[in-house]
C-alpha cells in the first residue's frame, strides 16, 4: 500500500508535537521512543521511518521552536522599543507567543538545565544575531534619551526573554500564589518591570530632564 504524502506529513508533524509535549513534561532522557509513538498512535518503526533516532526528533522539535522564534520575536522586540506607549501591547504579544504553547517555554527550561552545552551551540546560531540587532536599536534609543543611560543592551534583551520564558514555564504552579486573576496580574506586572527598566519616565511640563546639559537648561529657561 502506498502511503500518501499528506499522511506522511501528518505523522511527522504529530511526532514533533507529541515529542514537544513529552520532552517538556519528562525531559529528553525521561522520554522513550515508544512513549512518542504511543502518543501519536503509531508504531515505533513508523516514527523511526521519519526520524531514525530520538536525537533527530529532539533536533526537529528545537528547529520548530526556533523557526517560530525567528519569524515572530525579532519583529515584536524591535517594535516594543519604539515607544513606551506601544510597549505594553507589544510585550503582551511576546508573552502570548510562549503562553499560546507553554510547552515551548517548559522545553527550553528543561534543555537549559539538562543539556546546557548543546543548547548553547544552538542559541549561538538563530538567537544571537537578532539579540544584537535589538540591542543596537536600544542603543539608539539610549543615545536619543528615550532609554536609561546605564542599560546593558544585550543583557536587557536576554533578561526579558528569560523572564517571559520562566514565567510561562512556571505559570501553572506559581499562579496559585495570587488570590485572583493570577494570569493577567502576573502578565501586567511583568510588562511593567520590562517597560520601566527600559524607558525613562515621562516628565511633567514643569520638570527638567536630568540628562539635559546645564547650559541647555539655562538657555531654555530664558
Amino acid at each position: 500500500m502506498v502511503v500518501s504524502r499528506s499522511v506522511e506529513n501528518d505523522v511527522r508533524s504529530a511526532t514533533i508535537a507529541a515529542a514537544t509535549r513529552l520532552f517538556a513534561a519528562h525531559g529528553f532522557d525521561g522520554t522513550a521512543l515508544q512513549d512518542i509513538a504511543s502518543a501519536v498512535g503509531v508504531t515505533k518503526p513508523a516514527v523511526l521511518h521519519h526520524f531514525p533516532s530520538k536525537e533527530l526528533i529532539r533536533q526537529a522539535v528545537l528547529d520548530g521552536i526556533f523557526e517560530h522564534w525567528n519569524k515572530i520575536l525579532p519583529r515584536l522586540l524591535l517594535a516594543a522599543t519604539a515607544s513606551s506607549d506601544r510597549f505594553e501591547a507589544v510585550f503582551g504579544e511576546l508573552h502570548r507567543f510562549f503562553a499560546a504553547e507553554p510547552d515551548r517555554a517548559r522545553l527550553l527550561v528543561r534543555e537549559t538545565l539538562d543539556r546546557p552545552g548543546e543548547l548553547r551551540k544552538l542559541l549561538r546560531g538563530p538567537v544571537r544575531p537578532w539579540v544584537s540587532a535589538v540591542a543596537q536599536y536600544i542603543r539608539s534609543g539610549r543615545e536619543s534619551g528615550r532609554h536609561h543611560a546605564d542599560i546593558d543592551d544585550e543583557a536587557y534583551v536576554l533578561h526579558i526573554l528569560q523572564l517571559v520564558i520562566a514565567a510561562t514555564a512556571c505559570a501553572a504552579a506559581s499562579s496559585a500564589v495570587l488570590d485572583s486573576d493570577a494570569a493577567n496580574r502576573y502578565d501586567r506586572e511583568l510588562a511593567r518591570i520590562a517597560r520601566t527598566s527600559l524607558f525613562l519616565p515621562k516628565l511633567e511640563p514643569y520638570q527638567e530632564n536630568p540628562r539635559t546639559p546645564v547650559r541647555k537648561r539655562a538657555k531654555e529657561a530664558r
